[in-house]
C-alpha cells in the first residue's frame, strides 16, 4: 500500500490518508483481510505524528472499511464492504467536482478541461500497463 501525503493541498494529513486507503479499497487495490501498515512504520515513512495516522484509522474505523484488531493491528473489512459501486461513484464525483471548482478558478473552458482529463487517462493507462508488466516479470 502506497501512500502519498500532499501537504500544499490543505486538506488534513489524517483525511488524505483516509481517503487514499478508502480508494485503494474502492478499486480491488486493498482486498477484505488485507493489512494495512502499522501505525508507527507509517507515520514514520510519511513523516507524521503517530496521533495522525491513528485519527486516519480510527475515521475509517468508525466507516466500517478497516478493523482494527488488537494485537494483529488494522485490516480491511471483511464484513460487506461499504465501498460498493454507488459510493465508488459518490468519491469520484467529489474528487471531479473539486476538479471542477479548480478549473472554474483557472477560467479553464469545458474543453481544455476534458482535454485535459484524456491526457492524464492516458498517461495513467500506460503507467498501469507497464507496472503490469514489471509485476509479469
Amino acid at each position: 500500500m502506497f501512500i502519498e501525503l500532499n501537504y500544499r493541498s490543505g486538506k488534513a494529513a489524517y483525511l488524505q490518508i483516509a481517503e487514499q486507503v478508502k480508494y485503494a479499497a474502492a478499486s480491488g487495490s486493498l482486498l477484505p483481510g488485507d493489512s494495512l501498515p502499522g501505525i508507527r512504520p507509517l507515520a514514520e515513512r510519511l513523516e507524521v505524528n503517530r496521533n495522525t495516522v491513528a485519527k486516519a484509522y480510527s475515521e475509517l474505523e468508525k466507516e466500517g472499511i478497516v478493523e482494527i484488531i488488537t494485537g494483529i493491528g488494522c485490516i480491511i473489512s471483511k464484513s460487506n464492504s461499504p465501498l460498493k459501486k454507488s459510493v465508488r461513484n459518490k468519491l469520484l464525483e467529489e474528487a471531479v467536482d473539486a476538479a471542477l471548482v479548480q478549473a472554474h478558478h483557472l477560467q479553464a473552458s469545458e474543453d481544455e478541461f476534458l482535454d485535459i482529463v484524456r491526457k492524464r487517462m492516458k498517461t495513467f493507462s500506460k503507467r498501469d500497463l507497464r507496472a503490469k508488466s514489471d509485476s509479469k516479470k
